[in-house]
């Protein structure tokens, strides 16, 4: 009954009921006049330990879309944080506003509110937010992770999410084609930001046939003109012919209207919440035979390298050889998938949630 009650308020767009559907512990409301900071934080799970993840700055609409975001965004961190085998917890902030409002004072203000949750947040950069951003915050704080090698921390983590990605793209042929090798493939790079380039320049390594696709027409030409590859108008690019789909910008492009347009035979990439609809899009990608790699399995890199950091043990070759186990979890999820006749995306969601279940019932031993 109260699972029903709680269905039906979430279809009402209410809060509560939003994160009674997504089980979340706390949606935490930042709010200072004086510098403009409106922030929104979603902690997801504390069973692992504290809850780590990103913050993003992005113009929302509304502000039901932030919450809709921040909420999504943290629990999917929870999932990531577990499969990857850390021992962190799933969370994560927005900052609502023109990434240009960010100075210093700002910043810093952020920083005392994170500082205000006494441990059960960390916050690193994510979209539109920098290493440097992060000194500012940790200026005012200690929960934070993500600072420049020149300050002792682990540096940008987007190169080691890229190779985390590319592991994730290599295991999801492996599955589709029976190779790991991309050479000859056509692969769709939609984003072309931090994490999209680097992933990029492991393609080109590996001579796949690539394209690309951006809203910003600068960095379009100026990727084509590094790397060769060809530019795909933003409205084409569901469209083209190619045999991996890899989505690297913002999340839910895998929905009603995109998943009927695709000629792919994987996808894999590193956007967050790639599905808009997890149960629905990823049963309809499973019917229709494409491989899906669980973004937040495959795009964990990032948090294995700043919660490195975080926990006093950044080391890159450490680092880096933990994000090559993406490799053998991609396949392992692949098989349960199979095998249960499940999604790759519920799949991957259970073998997460079984970890976090029980190393809680571990914590509750004695």
């Amino acid at each position: 009954m109260l699972e029903t009650k709680a269905k039906e308020t979430m279809k009402q767009g209410s809060v509560f009921g939003q994160i009674t559907e997504m089980e979340h512990e706390q949606l935490v409301v930042c709010h200072d006049k004086a510098t403009g900071l409106k922030a929104l934080v979603g902690i997801h799970n504390t069973t692992l330990g504290p809850a780590l993840g990103g913050t993003r700055m992005w113009p929302y609409a509304t502000e039901e879309e932030a919450i809709t975001d921040v909420l999504r965004l943290s629990r999917g961190m929870t999932f990531k944080n577990a499969l990857a085998g850390l021992n962190l917890g799933g969370g994560k902030a927005v900052i609502i506003g023109d990434p240009k409002m960010k100075n210093e004072a700002f910043l810093r203000r952020f920083g005392r509110f994170i500082e205000g949750l006494s441990g059960r947040y960390v916050t690193a950069e994510d979209v539109n937010m920098s290493t440097a951003d992060m000194e500012y915050i940790a200026m005012e704080t200690k929960h934070v992770t993500g600072l420049p090698e020149t300050r002792g921390g682990g540096g940008d983590p987007s190169p080691v999410t890229a190779y985390g990605t590319y592991i994730g793209m290599k295991a999801a042929a492996k599955k589709a084609f029976g190779s790991d090798s991309l050479e000859g493939k056509t692969i769709a790079v939609q984003g072309v930001g931090q994490v999209g380039r680097f992933l990029i320049d492991y393609l080109v390594k590996e001579k796949a046939d690539i394209l690309i696709s951006d809203i910003f027409e600068d960095k379009l030409k100026k990727v084509a003109a590094e790397t060769g590859a060809t530019i795909v108008d933003p409205n084409l690019i569901y469209e083209v012919e190619m045999d991996i789909y890899a989505p690297c910008a913002l999340g839910a492009t895998l929905n009603d209207d995109t998943i009927d347009k695709l000629k792919c035979q994987v996808i894999a990439g590193a956007a967050n919440n790639q599905l808009k609809d997890e149960e629905k899009h990823g049963l309809e990608l499973q019917n229709r035979g494409i491989i899906y790699a669980p973004d937040f399995l495959i795009n964990a890199g990032g948090v294995i390298n700043v919660g490195a950091e975080y926990l006093g043990g950044h080391d890159k070759e450490t680092v880096y050889r933990q994000t090559e186990k993406i490799y053998d979890t991609c396949l392992e999820i692949f098989e349960k998938s199979e095998r249960e006749q499940i999604s790759a995306q519920l799949a991957a969601i259970k073998v997460a949630k079984e970890r976090i279940e029980a190393i809680g019932r571990v914590k509750l031993s004695f």
